[in-house]
This record gives structure tokens, C-alpha cells and sequence, in this order.
């Protein structure tokens, strides 16, 4: 039997939201990181 299209459409777009908030995250972490070592270098 196969899978009803709906569903598979739903899971897509949860696994991208999923995807593009992990990644923002990670952007944003590495941003932070960037700022902080900045911060912490010895001029």
C-alpha cells in the first residue's frame, strides 16, 4: 500500500524546519564564537 502523499509532505517540511533551525543555531554559534575570541585575543 502507499504511503498517503499528505503525510510524506508533512514529514518534508518538519525535516527542513528542523533542518534550518539546526543550522541558524550553528551559524549563530559560530558567530558568537567569532565575537568571542575577539574579545578574549590578546592585542
Amino acid at each position: 500500500m502507499a504511503e498517503d502523499p499528505e503525510k510524506t509532505k508533512e514529514r518534508g517540511i518538519a525535516l527542513r524546519a528542523g533542518f534550518y533551525i539546526f543550522g541558524t543555531h550553528l551559524f549563530a554559534g559560530f558567530v558568537w564564537l567569532l565575537f568571542y575570541v575577539g574579545e578574549h585575543a590578546h592585542k
